[in-house]
């Protein structure tokens, strides 16, 4: 008996938010945003969509795509840093909107991170033997804690959910979840933050005025920190393992910047394996591994067995590196 990864989806926004049409919100072009970050455009929801929209669509198509239904899944957890309150749960409302019966359901917070945090945990649930089918969703609306005024941080951002449903399979010979090395270092979380609105800096209108429910980022620091923890995460994986370069199919680092993507991948020498689709959504925190990982299963780029490897750094300051078997 097994634990495999059953389906995949993603949802992002139908509104296109260009390089172009930056360049008219603030002091940018596009020479300028492709040549730091590779990103050309980003998807950005409306007013009226929440957090809890994006993740329930992109839970339908995982769900549709594992051939399993909503009655099924006996544990949902959503990873966002945009909630679309303080309680309850964002994982709650998705159940409520997929009609998925009472079951365990929680949020959890590890930024950019977090679907992979999300990966390790539910494979532990799962092999405990408490739950069979898991539906984990990585979804945030970054649109709303975004400074628009901000040209070093607004350009970066896009909005998304991906979803995975993993569930306990019998007739799987071997486990989807390979190893993982999973880690987080507080002592530089004001690297990478939203300052407001938490208990720490509860919610004013001078605190409105200043942004402080926006991201900000010491750019220099965070990259600096971003290639040095995937690329030791990543090796500290492949060495336990055994497993080389060679043998990895695909590696899918976090999609957050295209220079950070391109240190990484040559420090582990795996360039021509890697997969890239940041200049189209930008960075969309923990949506973004997922959405690779659908991408590549629809267009049939990956064949059981292969060998993923992936990769992520966020705020907090968190990073994880997974080896997973299709």
């Amino acid at each position: 008996m097994g634990i495999v990864i059953k389906g995949t989806g993603c949802y992002v926004p139908e509104r296109v938010l260009t390089n172009s049409d930056l360049e008219k919100m603030v002091d940018t072009s596009d020479e300028w945003i492709v040549s730091r970050t590779g990103i050309r455009e980003r998807h950005i929801a409306g007013p009226e969509t929440a957090t809890s929209d994006l993740a329930a669509q992109a839970g339908l198509r995982a769900i549709l795509s594992a051939g399993i239904t909503p009655e099924e899944i006996d544990l949902v957890i959503v990873s966002t840093v945009t909630p679309d309150m303080p309680t309850p749960p964002t994982a709650t409302i998705v159940q409520r909107k997929l009609g998925i019966p009472p079951c365990m359901c929680f949020d959890i917070e590890a930024a950019c991170t977090g679907l992979l945090y999300g990966i390790d945990l539910v494979h532990g649930m799962l092999a405990s033997g408490h739950r069979k089918t898991a539906l984990l969703i990585g979804g945030d609306k970054l649109s709303g804690v975004v400074n628009w005024t901000d040209r070093s941080t607004c350009v970066l951002f896009g909005d998304a959910a991906s979803a995975l449903v993993i569930q306990v399979d019998p007739a799987a010979g071997e486990d989807f979840y390979v190893a993982g090395e999973i880690s987080a270092d507080g002592r530089n979380a004001e690297f990478l933050k939203i300052p407001g609105f938490g208990s720490a800096c509860p919610p004013t209108q001078e605190g409105i005025v200043q942004h402080l429910n926006s991201i900000t980022m010491n750019g220099p620091k965070t990259y600096q920190m971003a290639v040095s923890a995937m690329s030791s995460a990543c090796r500290k994986v492949l060495d336990r393992t055994g497993v080389t370069p060679e043998d990895i199919r695909w590696a899918i680092p976090h999609q957050a910047n295209d220079r950070i993507i391109s240190s990484v991948a040559e420090r582990l020498g795996i360039s021509e394996r890697i997969y890239r689709n940041v200049a189209r959504f930008g960075n969309t925190s923990s949506a973004s591994i997922g959405i690779c990982l659908d991408e590549l299963n629809r267009s049939g780029q990956l064949k059981r067995g292969d060998l993923v490897l992936t990769a992520a750094f966020g705020a907090g300051l968190t990073w994880a590196a997974e080896l997973i078997r299709w």
